[in-house]
């Protein structure tokens, strides 16, 4: 088995009257993610990173937007069981980079909050997971607060191969 890399993109509208999900925690804003699930933008954008470096898929054909059972469904269990996907290949998360595509709210007083539900969920250590955000300087969707897009990438590694000490 080798080292593997995957990336994730993901992109929902903000729209009022939806909350705010991101990093599996609850954003306060006047605004919030429109989607077929709770449009946790940056758990799709890593499960996609996941699933693809797994050579598993991608968010759409694992959790389908057209299967009813997944409407509103809390994105952390989606993650979840992404990572059971991750496992039973007999890899695990190595570090993740994350990158939020966001003009408002500021997101960095939320972020160690992110990194910590993320790792609960992901079995890792809070250190292996990377979260920044930044803005489009006012332009396109992102500027005009439209929407919010990420972009994950991921490192997965074979169970049990790096880190190994001999005795």
């Amino acid at each position: 088995m080798k080292i593997r890399i995957g990336f994730g993109y993901d992109v929902h509208p903000l729209v009022m009257n939806y909350n705010l999900w991101l990093g599996g925690i609850k954003i306060p804003y006047e605004k919030g993610l429109k989607g077929h699930s709770d449009a946790d933008v940056l758990i799709h954008a890593l499960c996609d990173a996941l699933l693809g470096a797994a050579d598993i898929g991608n968010i759409g054909t694992n959790f389908p937007n057209t299967n009813k059972k997944l409407r509103n469904i809390d994105s952390k269990i989606l993650l979840k069981q992404t990572m059971s996907f991750i496992y039973s290949k007999n890899y695990e998360l190595n570090n993740a980079d994350i990158t939020v595509c966001i003009e408002q709210p500021k997101l960095n007083p939320f972020i160690p909050q992110m990194k910590t539900c993320l790792a609960e969920i992901m079995q890792t250590d809070k250190g292996n997971i990377s979260i920044k955000a930044t803005t489009s300087e006012k332009m396109g969707f992102i500027g005009r607060e439209e929407g919010i897009a990420v972009f994950a990438t991921v490192l997965i590694t074979p169970i049990n191969e790096i880190g190994i000490s001999c005795q």
